[in-house]
């Protein structure tokens, strides 16, 4: 983990399982004590989130003495009909940054990685979604 983010107050466009997510992502040997750090949530929460992801078949898990490594299943497909046909991976791969991208370019640059990433994101939901029958009923927010 690179460091904890100041605190924030207020609304927010990422989930706190989503957060989780991504710190599992940027290393699968991540402590709760470290992920509750970062997500700036308490361990009891980390470790809630993590059992729900386990369940729903999201993540999973091997012990190693008292080492956690975790498992992400990136094919698996969101949950929210408005996200229908998009993988944990397109999510993730807006949510986690090689940290060397993260040091060494400069913020206007990483905004235009960002962008760019969001764009062939996009372009794999529209692809993936152009191949399974259309039913625009199951993509509206309810």
């Amino acid at each position: 983990m690179v460091g904890v983010p100041e605190s924030h107050t207020g609304w927010t466009f990422i989930t706190s399982h989503a957060r989780v997510l991504a710190a599992i992502a940027d290393n699968p040997n991540v402590r709760v004590r470290d992920i509750a750090a970062h997500c700036r949530l308490t361990e009891r929460a980390v470790a809630r989130i993590i059992a729900d992801l386990e369940q729903d078949g999201y993540l999973s898990h091997t012990r190693d003495g008292r080492t956690n490594t975790y498992r992400i299943e990136p094919d698996k497909v969101l949950r929210h009909p408005a996200e229908a046909g998009l993988a944990v991976a397109s999510l993730l791969s807006l949510l986690v940054q090689d940290e060397t991208e993260r040091v060494s370019k400069p913020v206007a640059q990483q905004h235009l990685v960002n962008a760019q990433g969001h764009e062939s994101a996009r372009r794999r939901a529209r692809a993936a979604s152009a191949s399974k029958p259309s039913d625009q009923t199951a993509r509206k927010c309810p």
